[in-house]
This record gives C-alpha cells, sequence and structure tokens, in this order.
C-alpha cells in the first residue's frame, strides 16, 4: 500500500508518522488457556464484552468448563462464526468464555483496545466476512489461523494508538449514560400508564391529578371517536405514509427509498392529528399512531383512519390502546382462524374502556407528551452520538 494512504484523514495533533501495515498475527497471539473457573463472559455484536450474569439470559452453558478458555484483562475476545457481524470486544475483566470462542492476547506495542474499535471499522468486517471460510453464511467461520494473517493499519506510536482508544471509550461511556436515561425514562412512562388508568375492576385510577376525584366512565371506542373516509390518489401531491410499531414514517423510509408509485391507486387520507394504523397483525398486537409528521399523508385503504369525536382528547385513548392488557385480550378475541388478527374500525369500535372528563384527559396527555418529548430527545441525542463514532471509524482508521 502507498504510504501516502497509510495516514488517516482525521487524526489527533502531535502525530505525522505515517502508519505502518501488520499481520494480526504479529499484534496478537492466540490465548489457548483452558480455565475451568471464572466469570463467565459474553461477546456481543452490539456492546463487546460483557459479564453473562448481567445479561438476563438463560444460562446454556456445559456444567463440564474444563475446556472453556481463559481471557485476561486486555485481551481482545471474538466469535468465529460471528466475526463478519463485528462479534467481538475488549475484555475488561478476567474471566472464561465457551471454547467456540478465539481469544487474542496483545504483544508489546499494540493497545488492544485501539484494535478492538479498528474490529468495528465496516471495511474491517468486510475483509473478516470474506475471509471467512464455510459454504453459507450458518457456517462461516474465521479461526485464528485464518485471522492472523489478514493485515490491518496501525499507528506506530503506541501512545496514539491509546488517544484513539481513549476517545471512542469516552464517546462509549456517553452513549452508555444517555442509554441508561433513555431506558429509565421509557420505565418510568411504562409505569405511570399502568398507574394513570384504572386497572381491570376498578374505576379509579392509581395515581390521579389533583382537583379530579370522580369515578372515569365506561365508554366504547365508537363512542368516543369517529371514522374518517377521505381517499385520493398520489397526483393529490400528499406523500405515502405507513403505520408501524415504531411509529408513523414516510413509507420511502420505511422501505429503504423504494415507495410505491401507481399514480391511480386510491388510498385514505390521514388528516394532521388523526390516528392510523395496521388492520392485520400476526401476534394479536396492534399499535396505533397519530399523524404529527405532515398535513396530510396517505396509507393503503386497508388501514382505518379516525380521530377523537368532541370533548374527547385522542392522544390520551391512543396512550390506552396501546398500553392495556385488556386491549390485548381483546385483539386476540378477534382472530377467526388463519395465523393473522384482522382488527377493523367497525371492530375495534366495540372495544369498551374506561375514561375521565375531557379535562382529566388532556392533563393526561399533557403529562406523557412531556415524557415523549424527553425520550425523543434522549434517543436523538444517542443517535448522534452513534452517527458521530461510525464517522470517526472511518476517518480516524487506515
Amino acid at each position: 500500500m502507498d504510504k501516502e494512504k497509510l495516514i488517516p484523514s482525521l487524526r489527533f495533533s502531535g502525530y505525522k508518522d505515517v502508519w505502518e501495515q501488520r499481520k494480526i498475527g504479529e499484534c496478537f497471539k492466540e490465548r489457548t488457556e483452558n480455565m475451568p473457573d471464572g466469570e463467565l463472559l459474553s461477546v456481543t455484536i452490539n456492546s463487546g464484552i460483557k459479564k453473562f450474569a448481567e445479561l438476563g439470559r438463560h444460562d446454556n452453558s456445559n456444567e463440564d468448563k474444563s475446556k472453556y478458555k481463559k481471557v485476561c484483562v486486555g485481551d481482545i475476545a471474538y466469535n468465529s462464526m460471528r466475526m463478519w457481524q463485528g462479534a467481538s470486544g475488549y475484555s475488561p475483566y478476567e474471566g472464561i468464555v465457551s471454547p467456540a470462542y478465539t481469544v487474542l492476547s496483545p504483544n508489546e506495542k499494540v493497545d488492544s483496545k485501539c484494535v478492538s474499535y479498528l474490529f468495528k471499522n465496516l471495511d474491517m468486517i468486510h475483509t473478516f466476512q470474506i475471509n471467512s471460510q464455510g459454504i453459507t453464511s450458518d457456517t462461516w467461520n474465521l479461526k485464528y489461523p485464518a485471522l492472523s494473517e489478514i493485515y490491518i493499519n496501525l499507528a506506530k506510536d503506541i501512545k496514539e494508538q491509546k488517544e484513539i482508544a481513549a476517545y471512542f471509550s469516552n464517546l462509549d461511556t456517553l452513549i452508555t449514560l444517555l442509554q441508561k436515561e433513555y431506558d429509565k425514562l421509557q420505565t418510568i412512562k411504562k409505569a405511570m400508564l399502568e398507574k394513570m388508568f384504572p386497572q381491570k375492576g376498578i374505576n379509579i385510577p392509581e395515581i390521579r391529578f389533583e382537583g379530579f376525584t370522580e369515578p372515569w366512565e365506561r365508554r366504547n371506542v365508537g363512542e368516543v371517536t369517529e371514522e374518517l373516509d377521505q381517499y385520493t390518489t398520489l397526483q393529490s401531491g400528499f406523500p405515502l405514509l405507513t403505520s408501524s410499531r415504531s411509529g408513523l414514517m414516510m413509507q420511502n423510509e420505511y422501505r429503504d427509498n423504494t415507495s410505491t408509485d401507481n399514480q391511480d391507486t386510491l388510498f385514505s387520507i390521514v388528516p394532521l392529528a388523526a390516528c392510523t394504523y395496521r388492520h392485520m397483525s400476526d401476534d394479536d398486537i396492534f399499535h396505533f399512531n397519530i399523524n404529527e409528521i405532515v398535513e396530510n399523508g396517505l396509507v393503503s385503504r386497508e388501514y382505518p383512519v379516525f380521530k377523537a369525536s368532541k370533548d374527547n382528547n385522542l392522544f390520551t385513548i391512543i396512550q390506552y390502546l396501546n398500553s392495556s392488557p385488556e386491549f390485548r385480550a381483546f385483539c386476540r378475541e378477534q382472530k377467526m382462524g388463519g395465523t393473522r388478527t384482522r382488527l377493523y374500525y367497525k371492530s375495534l369500535c366495540r372495544f369498551e374502556l374506561l375514561l375521565p372528563t375531557e379535562k382529566e384527559q388532556d392533563q393526561i396527555a399533557s403529562f406523557i407528551k412531556h415524557l415523549d418529548n424527553l425520550i425523543t430527545l434522549h434517543q436523538r441525542k444517542i443517535d448522534k452520538l452513534k452517527n458521530i463514532k461510525a464517522g470517526c471509524l472511518e476517518k480516524m482508521f487506515v
């Protein structure tokens, strides 16, 4: 490789030396020591090496761990059958891993944490893929002898390697902290939804805003919503939308920039602040989404579209439907045979729910929307940091 190409496009100040090309086998030797006793570790694709006990999974490991491999702090362990998917990581722990894993012990002048981030570079993962052996992806594997022959590019100065490692480690710490806050907000929202709506057999919620004391009234969905049945074609200029469990989004975003282009097909119009949902489910779960992204959007005519009737808050109604165990049970009852459950608006209208006055509905909606805004803000921050990390993985390595 030309020396000019052995310089990263993004680099810390003070370093000017050309990077050097080395075989992985020159940087790491395989650790093959067996250790039957020790903390069981697991290699994950997204989070690197984790203590198995912290993953919350069922332990399917062998009782006889005499062939399990020793992992030392600073080693890199990887799943030889999933290296082409990025299943590798730096170990901050001493422990043991399954014999199916390969353990790499760093040589001198190699910062293993820096190399562990290099192993997450997309070009590097592609290199692991094309060097994996096997007929199909289910059988691909990359053992140490083949891995050791792969060339990588590294900074000559280990100080530069350590700075790179520290930078990415700090990014990971920020992402982890934000993810914990995001998860905590999701947990709070779930708990509040359970307590702010009455449980089965009770007509007053456990948690309530001050000033409201009246029992909630039982209504069916048909009393508190109104179906919308306006249709048009793509010639209207309205964008195509799709309703998923992740929310309402542009169809070309959901389908990787592919979208229906038949100009004569009729679609249902979803006005701003109206609700729609997929009418079929493979697992009896239906998710309702309110249009908050465009003035008017289009969905399949099979998708019901509705709004709240007078004196009712659509957002509060939808929060109840999306979180209620009673509604889940109602959906299961709609299955008429076959593998899919269909829930048309006419059937939805029969479901009974408890609702308070419009004023109390409005306060519930305001509170939940505030939580949703915080959750969205944290998700955007996480996504931004992940994008920064992905960009730096590309530019800070050669």
